[in-house]
């Protein structure tokens, strides 16, 4: 807009005065999400990263949970799944138009719920995670928590790469039109991906078949 208003029109206006008007003036926002889902909140307890030379041996001895973003046709909507490290077998999901704290706290109190709890329960720094109403949830069921180091994507790297199967084998081939669609969509490629789809970590399994507590079903999940 800034360049388009100096350059085409020839107004001399600052970048300062059009956000000025856009947000403070017009509450004017972009239908698209920020560039980052997981922005820290400095005043929350952050927990010390745990999996560092540490040996997954078994199932649900350590689940990874993140939050990404979807685009749709009108607007976006947030995935959040929880996936066991060992297995990789993705253990619950849910889809929402929102990144609230509660909705956080009540999928992993689900997952907790449906399928037992992890030793330990590996996150990012956002301040979804860091939260008094997630980490009192997580922590009341006796699990650990860790997180990654600030700025280390990497830490988090299993369900990092799920995010990128789901969406390049997925929705960015078959762009949802709507929450509905995008809620079948997620539930159908959960199934395959459980139960169908080999991955070589895990000696060319599918993850149902390393995960101890596989249900023959998709994973449980639930929109907000």
């Amino acid at each position: 807009m800034h360049t388009w208003l100096t350059k085409d029109l020839g107004y001399k206006v600052s970048t300062n005065r059009i956000e000025n008007l856009y947000f403070n003036k017009m509450s004017l926002r972009s239908i698209l999400p920020g560039p980052h889902t997981s922005k820290r909140n400095k005043e929350h307890k952050t927990y010390p990263y745990l999996l560092r030379d540490l040996k997954i041996t078994k199932p649900n001895q350590v689940w990874g949970t993140d939050i990404t973003y979807i685009p749709m046709a009108n607007g976006f909507m947030y995935l959040i799944a929880v996936i066991d490290l060992y297995s990789r077998y993705v253990v619950h999901w849910s889809v929402s138009n929102s990144m609230e704290a509660e909705w956080c706290a009540e999928f992993i109190q689900e997952a907790f719920d449906m399928d037992g709890t992890p030793g330990i329960l590996n996150t990012d720094q956002g301040a979804q995670f860091t939260s008094e109403v997630f980490t009192a949830t997580v922590l009341a069921s006796d699990v650990k928590l860790s997180m990654d180091g600030k700025g280390r994507a990497t830490d988090n790297a299993f369900i990092e790469r799920f995010w990128r199967s789901i969406k390049y084998e997925k929705l960015y081939i078959h762009p949802p039109k709507d929450g509905v669609d995008l809620y079948h969509k997620v539930e159908e490629y959960l199934y395959y991906y459980n139960n169908e789809r080999r991955h070589s970590s895990i000696d060319d399994q599918a993850p149902a078949t390393q995960y101890i507590s596989f249900k023959p079903h998709v994973p449980s999940s639930r929109a907000a």
